[in-house]
């Protein structure tokens, strides 16, 4: 309960805070190109069940399906969602997720139902066993996972063969050893790991 009291309490000061951001950003985002500010997909959740994930736009709305996976320099992304993707603004409107009770600040990323029905039993198990989250400690290690994928032969081969096994060990250490203090060390990671990012 207290993890949830968290949530509800820093997500609904964030949603208050920003608000005249996420303003400023849906207009650009519209100005951008046609179609919504928001974008939504569906991605498992806690036990499994699906639920929809809310961002901001970042891709054109007649780019049809294409792949579940971004990479490198996609053309598919607008011209403002290159700086949303690239400084993460695009995940903010998950604060709403976080109020709604389907995700959580911190705690394993969501995935596609495509990608966890590749996941272990036993891990699927372990990994769903709690509320996803908008960052963790894959998060921060494959915050440039894009470029890296842009740079394989095969980038769906490369994120199913190398980057998603790592992503699960990093998401079972984290179910493991979560509490407070492991949330707010993600927390504090993932905003160093932000501004460190430069300006292109």
């Amino acid at each position: 309960m207290s993890k949830r009291r968290f949530d509800i309490v820093a997500a609904l000061a964030g949603l208050v805070v920003l608000a005249p951001l996420f303003a400023v950003i849906a207009i650009c985002i519209r100005l951008d190109s046609p179609g919504p500010a928001w974008f939504r997909q569906q991605r498992v959740g806690r036990f499994g069940v699906p639920f929809d994930i809310i961002k901001f736009r970042t891709m054109r709305v007649d780019s049809g399906h294409g792949s579940q996976l971004t990479v490198g320099a996609d053309a598919r992304i607008t011209r403002i969602g290159k700086f949303l993707r690239r400084y993460k603004i695009d995940e903010l409107p998950q604060l709403i997720n976080v109020v709604l009770g389907s995700m959580s600040l911190v705690g394993p990323r969501p995935e596609v139902p495509r990608y966890v029905a590749c996941y272990p039993a036993e891990v699927r198990a372990i990994v769903l066993s709690v509320k996803p989250g908008i960052t963790d400690w894959a998060s921060i290690c494959y915050k440039d996972e894009n470029a890296i994928l842009g740079r394989s032969a095969d980038p769906e081969r490369a994120y199913l063969d190398i980057i998603l096994p790592a992503k699960l060990d990093y998401n079972v250490r984290y179910v493991r050893e979560r509490g407070f203090w492991t949330d707010l060390r993600i927390i504090f990671s993932t905003l160093a790991a932000l501004t460190r990012q430069r300006l292109p």
